[in-house]
């Protein structure tokens, strides 16, 4: 597991009984979760099981209803920009570079999230380029000729441009070769070391609840078990539903 932190404090996220609906399809059933300050709380299921609705919901890409706090303020009627100016930034699923721009120009795009909070640009590029040495590198390359895996670096790198104070993170390892895995795993324990509260949602089972601290099981929609990472680990239906499917 992760490095053990104080999980009394507060929660930077909650969100209580949450639904989301699709033209008469319902992707979410009364979700509630708490995710603590300063935790990496992953969300770990099956494809189809609304995990993405729930990331999209957060962010307000999709209508949803029930209540989601930031901290202790409700947003669920915010756009979805004013959610990412209070610092709720998501890394969505498949990267979405912007193909046409560089590596410079697309961490750039990602002040835009800043609104009226401050940052020294220089300072932040340098994090980036610290976190993802190869950034630095491929700053001026097109991003659409990048790697997957350098994609996925730069989608992580353009969020943390935005100083999130939640960093949600869509299958950060969907399509990527092992040894990239390895990286992006590291950059997402090293930025929780650095106090970033992270919400991850992933496919690979094993390697969520060996990265979080605590998670959740979502199924058709509703949370089926919830509770510290390890003990998660060690459930057998976890192990017998999850960690095949996670290991091919």
């Amino acid at each position: 597991m992760n490095h053990p932190i104080n999980l009394s404090g507060a929660h930077a996220l909650s969100i209580d009984k949450l639904e989301v609906h699709y033209q008469g399809i319902t992707a979410l059933r009364g979700v509630s979760l708490q995710i603590k300050q300063g935790e990496i709380f992953t969300l770990i299921g099956p494809n189809g099981a609304g995990k993405s609705s729930l990331v999209n919901a957060v962010t307000g890409i999709v209508p949803s209803t029930g209540t989601i706090e930031f901290g202790e303020r409700e947003f669920n009627a915010l756009p979805s920009y004013q959610r990412a100016r209070l610092g709720v930034i998501q890394v969505p699923e498949g990267r979405r570079v912007i193909a046409p721009l560089s590596v410079l120009e697309n961490l750039m795009l990602g002040r835009e999230a800043l609104g009226a909070r401050k940052g020294d640009v220089q300072a932040d590029l340098d994090r980036v380029f610290a976190l993802f040495p190869i950034l630095a590198e491929r700053r001026s390359q097109l991003s659409g000729t990048l790697s997957g895996g350098q994609q996925q670096m730069l989608a992580i790198g353009r969020a943390l441009m935005a100083h999130p104070r939640v960093l949600l993170l869509d299958e950060p390892s969907l399509g990527l070769a092992p040894v990239i895995i390895a990286d992006v795993f590291r950059a997402i324990r090293q930025l929780n070391q650095e106090g970033m509260t992270i919400f991850l949602v992933e496919q690979n089972a094993r390697l969520a609840l060996e990265t979080a601290h605590r998670a959740a099981v979502l199924e058709q929609g509703c949370i089926v078990k919830h509770g510290d990472a390890d003990a998660l680990a060690s459930d057998p239906e976890v192990e017998e539903h999850y960690f095949g499917q996670a290991s091919h």
